[in-house]
């Protein structure tokens, strides 16, 4: 997997981590480690044809070009790389004067986004040291240490030395097809550890979200957490609450949709991360035995679709995370003397209320949520007409399979799940049988009769 540049990993007096702890952090560029083309396994066949073209554009321009990060620990990896990010010394206006089908986004970090039909490569220019403003490229920071704006271009030592974990430290050359190691990321992959680059408290209070970033590369690669970057976890979760809830939407689809969720979600709750997500979930998995379960289930099914290539959407994960919330709740409603329909969607309103303060949810998502909760209650009901206005409800199907999750997590008795199943699968005949036996079944739910009011008698002095 990494074979021809082992002599590289642990090389006497060449760790550039040892520079990098909490007693001093450098002062000046590091000098990388060259690991030339006929000595590691990274080749352009792992990459895409627009990442190859960015990157010739801007060499045979005249600037430096180099894909960095994650493409390049995947490949190193043995994996086939997805997404190409390209660092380069050329500015963001330069970049769109090359490119045509650009367009720059972002105001805390500015990057260029060039776009070949429904791929994008992102380019970032050289960042330099927070403190090092210079014209109107600037950075700003906050008094707790977090980055508000970040545009201060450097070379590619101090852009190094800028990114979040030894293992995106890693940039492969255009020019020559080298690996240029700054932080010795490649004995790192080796050994399969997650580790920041410079004092993690103060990587961590730059921006919280790394934190999320730590546990998601660590679920993802399989990988352990250095001692050093795993230690502030717990006391700087709280961190999170800072963090516009838009962003963390995008963060949690980057946690829960890659194919790693269940392992993510563990590591998550291990670190007091997902109670800053979640909090009405945390609360309601201490409350329901069967609440941690509904969510694994269901983090488990979404991985095996991703895996299997079949489609998935955000709204199920969602009615998962937050049904044990909306449980609660509806008990409390009915308590308060409310039907069963009303109480379920006074509850769902609540408990959205309270997570979009924490994580928001487009109404994209938070609709076709609340019609797989809303279905929960029509599954049981299995007479007449509508059983069939049920199966033909367009969140039928998302809905079933939440049902399948209910029972399997031990929160309902089996049988409806079944019973659904068989209906789908029967005929006519062979569904009018099982209506008729669900009609007979004494514990199943009766639409209640609604009593007929007596006529008002006139008034005989009228």
């Amino acid at each position: 997997m990494i074979k021809g540049f082992t002599r590289f990993l642990k090389s006497p007096g060449e760790h550039l981590r040892s520079l990098l702890g909490p007693e001093a952090a450098p002062s000046g560029p590091a000098a990388p480690r060259v690991i030339p083309r006929s000595e590691h396994p990274v080749s352009r066949q792992h990459f895409s044809e627009p990442a190859l073209k960015v990157l010739y554009r801007l060499h045979n321009s005249g600037y430096d070009a180099y894909l960095v990060g994650g493409c390049i620990r995947d490949a190193l990896l043995g994996l086939m790389p997805k997404d190409f990010d390209v660092a380069t010394n050329a500015t963001p206006e330069q970049v769109r004067e090359l490119f045509r089908n650009s367009r720059t986004i972002g105001r805390r970090f500015r990057i260029v986004h060039v776009r070949f039909g429904r791929e994008v490569i992102e380019v970032t220019t050289f960042r330099g040291k927070p403190n090092d403003d210079h014209a109107n490229h600037i950075a700003q920071q906050a008094d707790n240490g977090m980055l508000l704006r970040d545009n201060v271009w450097g070379s590619i030592e101090q852009d190094a030395l800028r990114r979040d974990f030894t293992i995106n430290a890693l940039y492969y050359s255009i020019a020559d097809y080298s690996i240029h190691d700054f932080a010795n990321g490649v004995a790192d992959i080796h050994e399969r550890t997650l580790r920041l680059i410079g004092d993690p408290a103060t990587r961590y209070r730059e921006d919280p979200v790394r934190m999320l970033r730590a546990v998601r590369f660590a679920a993802k690669l399989d990988f352990q957490l250095a001692a050093e970057t795993e230690a502030p976890l717990h006391e700087l979760a709280p961190l999170l609450l800072q963090i516009p809830p838009a962003r963390l939407f995008d963060e949690c689809l980057k946690l829960f949709m890659n194919g790693h969720g269940l392992a993510t979600f563990r590591l998550l709750r291990h670190y007091g991360l997902f109670a800053m997500l979640f909090p009405a979930a945390d609360e309601a998995m201490a409350e329901l035995p069967w609440a941690e379960a509904v969510i694994e289930k269901a983090l488990a099914s979404t991985d095996q679709r991703i895996q299997q290539e079949r489609p998935v959407t955000p709204a199920f994960l969602f009615a998962a995370l937050l049904w044990g919330p909306v449980y609660l709740q509806r008990q409390q409603q009915e308590h308060d003397g409310l039907s069963p329909v009303p109480a379920q969607q006074t509850a769902a309103q609540n408990v959205i209320h309270r997570q979009l303060k924490h994580v928001s949810i487009p109404k994209r998502f938070s609709m076709p949520m609340r019609d797989i909760w809303d279905l929960q209650l029509r599954l049981p009901q299995r007479r007449g007409k509508r059983v069939f206005q049920t199966r033909e409800h367009p969140r039928f199907r998302a809905a079933y399979d939440f049902l399948l999750i209910r029972e399997t997590a031990g929160e309902l008795a089996p049988g409806l799940g079944s019973w659904w199943t068989a209906f789908q699968e029967a005929d006519e005949h062979g569904q009018q049988r099982l209506m008729a036996k669900a009609d007979a079944d004494p514990n199943a739910p009766r639409k209640r009769r609604s009593r007929r009011r007596k006529p008002r008698r006139a008034n005989p002095e009228q």
